[in-house]
């Protein structure tokens, strides 16, 4: 019989191994499982998107000490500029217009400084930091490239079976396998879910002039283009087009892909180049019923997708590892099963609500500002500029779009 550990993982990207490690720091054993082969996932041309790190999400990966290794190459987010349907790039720090909304980190302190509003790293550099933590990690087991083919619940434990005939026992599997989790499914979790016939393009963009950390959001009828600030004056674009446009776009020639851009940056950056790949993925909505089933725990984007035009997809699958941390700490204190369900319970009512609240958040934003119509535009521009004027409104929004809000679980708190 194969070893009984604490937890299975079954997906290794940037939650599962995220998971692993924050398990492992509380003393849980894990084997964590991933069809991928992790030379291939930590390859310069496996990933060339972005995530965004919200300043709740950095003070987990300080605690687990992960966070040095990423630092010097995160771009800091200082400042955050949305407008409505016309480039923000025309106005530099301290011109904002009237209608725009203006973040500014120098109004968050914590340990008597300021702190930025959020990191954007590389999907690259984040691989190579976990799985060289994981390596190092004696709690952790690591199997891959290998196959789930399932799980079954049994009495005190679960089992999981990879396609090769391998079977793995543990008290609890924790499913982080993607927005199609085969776990989910085989639980019979449904799902509320939509497609939005829009697509993402991602891609990173060289310039000629400073971005000053500071990061911009612009709210065009097909979708919100976002420019957001990497090191050594790069930016990452995040352009939301819908599909068919997305498709002819992604055809285009290099330079007659950055004219397109140049279009849309305006020429507050100076001179732009491409510098790296062009990609490109469908965008949907998807949330659980519920994040549990019998010794079985969903998290990231097992158990919800949302729209990025807040940029939190990736912070609610982190509330969601600390949460689930914090959970099965509790149990394990009291003396009890990990896997059972009712702590799996408690963690499902701690995230759900957050996570619902926000993925419908997003859902209705994105609808809202999607509609291209002279009276609904000066409306939103209005709104903005009320927020923007209003101390406490504009502060919760900074709270909101740092992860700083809510229940927060203990490995995110100040």
């Amino acid at each position: 019989m194969a070893q009984l550990t604490d937890t299975i993982i079954v997906g290794g990207g940037l939650t599962g191994s995220l998971a692993a490690l924050a398990l492992a720091d509380a003393g849980f054993s894990v084997t964590l499982i991933d069809a991928d082969d992790p030379t291939t996932m930590t390859g310069d041309n496996f990933d060339g998107r972005t995530t965004a790190i919200a300043y709740a999400s950095a003070r987990l990966l300080q605690k687990l000490n992960l966070w040095n290794a990423m630092a010097p190459q995160a771009g800091a987010i200082n400042d955050i500029l949305v407008t409505d349907g016309r480039p923000a790039g025309r106005f530099r720090k301290g011109e904002v217009a009237p209608g725009f909304l203006h973040f500014d980190s120098r109004e968050l302190e914590e340990d008597g400084e300021a702190t930025p509003l959020g990191w954007i790293v590389e999907n690259r550099l984040m691989r190579r930091v976990f799985f060289d933590a994981i390596a190092a990690n004696e709690q952790i087991t690591l199997i891959a490239p290998a196959f789930c083919k399932g799980m079954k619940a049994q009495a005190g434990q679960a089992e999981v079976t990879l396609t090769n005939g391998d079977t793995h026992h543990a008290r609890l599997v924790i499913g982080a396998d993607g927005r199609r989790s085969p776990l989910r499914e085989q639980a019979k979790i449904k799902t509320a879910q939509w497609q939005y016939h829009q697509t993402g393009i991602v891609c990173t963009v060289a310039h000629e002039k400073d971005h000053m950390g500071i990061a911009q959001e612009v709210f065009l009828p097909a979708g919100p283009f976002a420019i957001l600030p990497l090191t050594d004056n790069r930016s990452s674009l995040v352009w939301t087009e819908n599909a068919r446009g997305a498709e002819s776009y992604m055809a285009l020639s290099d330079d007659l892909f950055l004219a397109e851009i140049t279009k849309r940056f305006g020429p507050y950056l100076g001179e732009l180049s491409l510098a790296g790949p062009r990609w490109s993925y469908p965008l949907g909505f998807h949330i659980a019923s519920r994040f549990y089933a019998d010794r079985l725990a969903l998290i990231g984007d097992a158990a919800h997708g949302i729209h990025p035009i807040a940029g939190q997809g990736y912070n609610l699958g982190v509330k969601d590892i600390a949460a689930l941390r914090d959970v099965l700490l509790e149990t394990r204190q009291a003396g009890l099963d990990i896997g059972h369900g009712t702590p799996l319970a408690k963690y499902d009512r701690w995230r759900r609500f957050d996570s619902a609240s926000l993925a419908f958040g997003t859902d209705a934003l994105n609808k809202i500002m999607s509609i291209d119509n002279p009276l609904l535009r000066a409306a939103r521009s209005a709104g903005m500029g009320f927020v923007n004027r209003v101390d406490p409104l504009r502060k919760m929004f900074m709270r909101q779009a740092g992860g700083d809000f809510g229940d927060l679980p203990s490995l995110m708190r100040p």
